[in-house]
């Protein structure tokens, strides 16, 4: 996967809640690698910073050297798929949040980008998969995100979304996010409660 959220620029662009609601204030975008939110804070102006959190920070799942209710915004394209533990995670993640702030949370599908097949035969750091909701799944580390979700009580879901306009099905196993138009992902935005 790369320049994920390069790619998710434009759509984003054409959705006024980004510019209104959910990139708003200070934020952290964490697993940014090289493609961080804060190269495109141009064109969200209500972003006033956004800090780049890397490997070389600390640990994604943790963010121990964060504080509680720290930023306005939360982003993170394609990091929740690497830590260890999803819950724990998501909860260190909704914890640095402020209260009303948003978390903008992109992750693979496990259909559209690993396409059946585990370990991933495109990342082999991937740890879980991930699917909106369905009864079962053919992978063993799947994770249900209305599952995942319904674990907090402190949030509420604004967006769930697939992902796959672009997504080209039909057409053979391959790694359709390795070109700038596919992004075989799943968008969910939450917004954090008092």
């Amino acid at each position: 996967m790369s320049n994920e959220t390069g790619k998710s620029v434009l759509r984003r662009l054409h959705d006024s809640r980004f510019f209104s609601r959910y990139f708003v204030g200070n934020g952290i975008d964490i697993g940014c690698g090289t493609d961080s939110l804060e190269i495109y804070q141009s064109f969200f102006p209500g972003i006033k910073s956004v800090k780049g959190w890397d490997l070389a920070d600390g640990d994604a799942q943790y963010m121990s050297s964060v504080p509680d209710k720290f930023f306005d915004f939360v982003h993170s394209s394609h990091c929740l798929e690497h830590v260890n533990d999803p819950y724990v995670a998501l909860d260190n993640w909704i914890r640095i949040c402020k209260n009303e702030g948003h978390l903008i949370i992109v992750v693979p599908d496990e259909d559209l980008y690993e396409q059946g097949k585990w370990p991933s035969q495109f990342n082999s750091d991937h740890k879980h998969t991930f699917t909106i909701h369905k009864p079962t799944s053919w992978s063993n580390k799947s994770i249900n995100l209305f599952d995942l979700i319904s674990y907090f009580a402190n949030i509420t879901v604004c967006k769930i979304e697939l992902l796959d306009a672009t997504y080209r099905y039909n057409t053979g196993v391959w790694d359709q996010t390795a070109y700038s138009f596919a992004d075989s992902a799943i968008e969910i935005i939450l917004r954090k409660n008092q």
